[in-house]
């Protein structure tokens, strides 16, 4: 004889409960990656969204991807959502740290980074990973990445990069570490500049102040500010001292 095993009856409450498990067990995963928040710029292709994170650390939250520059520890710790693009402009232990990159990167997310820091990167990175080099260009997930020279006397030419983000047709311009270069000053069509000026290892107040003077950023975020004795004065002074005959906005945000 055949026996037929007859389904369990589940009853209205046990299905309402499954259901409203399942929609808290949801909603428990959204609020574990909170969306990025802070200033938010136009572009041709919907609003970048600017999440400074800690000294050289930030994120961007543009047309459905996540970019992430020289995460380190604040970016591992933050909790928010995985990053489609890291960038790291030099091997420097403020802006490379291959623990962090592994905590921030997506399944499928790309590294670019100057040759040094991806031959630190851990096997398994450097297999979601391109070296582009001082003025390589390339064009990923709908954005164009142009890598401009940084360096200085701590900062030996060739062995970092500053960047050129196109999104949505606005250009962002990222300095890493750097001096005010012949190439910083003739970047031409900056819309947003991250620029970083502490001592003694970037750039001077007076050095950033000559430097945007001659390449005419639309926005100024001061990052990477705080000096070798802890003073984060620089960007204050930066913007007190600003020509507003330039026409220049200049944003101090939280960094520190």
């Amino acid at each position: 004889m055949t026996h037929i095993m007859k389904a369990p009856r589940i009853s209205w409450f046990h299905l309402l409960l499954s259901l409203g498990c399942g929609f808290w067990a949801a909603s428990l995963a959204a609020q574990t990656a909170p969306p990025l928040t802070g200033d938010a710029i136009a572009t041709s292709s919907g609003e970048v969204i600017i999440h400074p994170l800690n000294h050289a650390t930030l994120m961007l939250g543009w047309n459905g991807k996540i970019i992430c520059c020289d995460p380190t520890r604040a970016a591992a710790d933050a909790g928010l959502s995985k990053a489609d693009l890291v960038l790291v402009t030099h091997a420097h232990g403020d802006h490379f740290n291959p623990a962090a990159i592994e905590a921030v990167c997506g399944a499928n997310a790309l590294i670019l980074a100057p040759q040094a820091v991806f031959n630190g990167l851990t096997a398994r990175q450097k297999g979601q990973a391109a070296v582009l080099p001082n003025g390589g260009v390339t064009n990923v997930l709908g954005l164009k990445v142009e890598a401009v020279p940084a360096y200085n006397r701590f900062h030996p030419k060739g062995a970092g990069n500053g960047y050129v983000l196109t999104l949505g047709g606005k250009r962002f311009y990222l300095s890493g570490d750097t001096g005010a270069t012949p190439e910083m000053r003739q970047l031409s069509g900056i819309d947003v500049a991250f620029l970083c000026m502490n001592q003694p290892y970037t750039m001077t107040v007076d050095e950033a102040l000559a430097a945007v003077a001659a390449f005419r950023p639309k926005i100024v975020y001061p990052y990477h500010y705080r000096d070798q004795g802890g003073s984060t004065a620089n960007a204050a002074q930066f913007k007190e001292r600003l020509d507003p005959a330039l026409g220049i906005e200049v944003r101090l945000r939280k960094w520190y």
